[in-house]
């Protein structure tokens, strides 16, 4: 996560289509905005990929802060994750998973552990206990698509899910924002 920095207050930093300074713009971020997710660099470093809206854009990382408290390999501030076929979702807010499905009735799972795969930096797992069964949620850092908009993310999630009627297996993509 990132916060906007060396942006003018009366000025903003501007979202572009590709990261090139000639670009032409898509939108903006305010001078003060924080808790921005970087999706990846390009290829050079120089700018970052951050959604907007529906979409996608490139945003110079010269202007951006990384927060504090983030290193290689810790389990990241995962905020939510949801996925098609069928819509579903989960917000994660402190020790809780919270899911919800077009399909299925809301559910809230008590997260009883979380953290990296032995020997991975790339690979985490939540798992989330609750009265209608257990929820199991692995997260890889690697490009994903929802399929339905164009924004990007850079964490895909394997969810299992039980209920009364079995195991569930969904996938999806999340994001450190919310």
């Amino acid at each position: 996560m990132y916060d906007v920095s060396g942006v003018a207050a009366n000025d903003a930093l501007n979202i572009r289509q590709a990261p090139d300074a000639a670009a032409p713009i898509i939108g903006s971020l305010a001078p003060d905005a924080e808790g921005i997710e970087v999706i990846r660099p390009d290829n050079h470093h120089g700018w970052g990929l951050v959604n907007s809206g529906e979409g996608r854009g490139w945003v110079s990382l010269r202007y951006l802060t990384r927060q504090p408290g983030q290193w290689a390999g810790a389990m990241p501030p995962v905020a939510r994750c949801g996925g098609t076929e069928p819509f579903w979702s989960f917000n994660v807010t402190g020790e809780t998973l919270s899911y919800d499905a077009l399909a299925d009735s809301p559910r809230d799972f008590r997260i009883t552990q979380s953290g990296a795969a032995q020997g991975r930096r790339d690979s985490f797992h939540l798992i989330g206990e609750g009265p209608q069964g257990a929820a199991i949620a692995t997260l890889s850092t690697r490009a994903c698509s929802d399929g339905m908009s164009d924004r990007a993310y850079g964490l895909s999630v394997d969810l299992l899910l039980q209920g009364n009627d079995g195991w569930q297996h969904q996938t999806g993509c999340c994001s450190l924002s919310r």
